[in-house]
């Protein structure tokens, strides 16, 4: 796809790139749109809030979420993903950038964030009784002010369940387990509007945690990833939320692989 210049993301064609007159990249260039996209990941706050208990260490590594817990905060430059959004198109899922087009893959979610990339799809019903099913995996029903429709906040999983007692089971650490891997969804991977509540529909899917570490968590991730920057590129969004730190890293370490052009 040709473009008008080095530094001018709009099309040549716009009969190919259909959602121009919404994309981002038109308001920019009429001057209707200078912000910088802010901010929706809560990776910092939800390491100052939950440091793991070395007790659920091990469920936490069964299921392949331990690397994404050693990954840690990684500074994000908002001014490049503001440039990354302005590239992106939701027609072609590509970046459309001067040497050609270009996109995160698989490969790069597994190479950055160690996640699985094979087995079942993650998917799964909204339709679940909140108290129940926060009492069977949690060992707690959280109070109406801690939820936001079938969200749960992130803060008061922390309070709930980041030090089990000293006289904790084996139930109790996998309960602890089951929280601490909500959270980190909620934080990193897969983070709302705000980042500070997660979507309870994860949770039954950890019921088993064997059987979650067989999950394709890296599809989802990278598919969740796709969506928000297509939001994000249209219609004067203010905000991007979705895994920004593997946006950022595969871009600038070079891990993400060519697009359909090759130059």
């Amino acid at each position: 796809m040709a473009f008008r210049g080095l530094h001018d993301a709009d099309p040549l064609d716009p009969s190919v790139l259909l959602l121009q007159d919404r994309h981002r990249s038109h308001f920019v260039d009429t001057e209707q749109l200078q912000e910088v996209l802010r901010p929706r990941q809560q990776m910092r706050a939800f390491l100052s809030l939950w440091r793991m208990d070395p007790r659920i260490r091990p469920y936490v590594i069964r299921v392949g979420f331990y690397g994404i817990y050693r990954l840690g905060h990684i500074i994000i430059d908002w001014p490049l993903i503001t440039c990354l959004v302005e590239r992106w198109r939701p027609e072609t899922h590509t970046f459309h950038v001067p040497v050609g087009e270009m996109t995160i893959t698989l490969q790069d979610v597994a190479i950055i964030l160690g996640l699985r990339i094979d087995g079942p799809a993650v998917t799964g019903t909204c339709m679940h009784d909140v108290a129940e099913l926060c009492g069977e995996l949690l060992g707690v029903t959280p109070p109406a002010d801690a939820l936001r429709g079938l969200t749960i906040s992130i803060r008061w999983l922390s309070q709930q369940l980041s030090t089990p007692g000293p006289d904790a089971d084996e139930v109790a650490f996998e309960r602890s387990a089951h929280g601490f891997i909500l959270a980190l969804m909620g934080s990193f991977l897969f983070p709302d509007k705000k980042g500070v509540h997660v979507h309870l529909c994860f949770l039954p899917l950890l019921r088993d945690l064997t059987q979650a570490s067989t999950y394709s968590w890296g599809g989802a991730v990278l598919a969740h990833t796709y969506r928000e920057l297509c939001r994000a590129s249209l219609d004067r969004r203010c905000g991007i939320s979705g895994c920004i730190t593997l946006i950022q890293v595969s871009m600038v370490l070079g891990e993400a692989s060519r697009g359909p052009t090759r130059f």
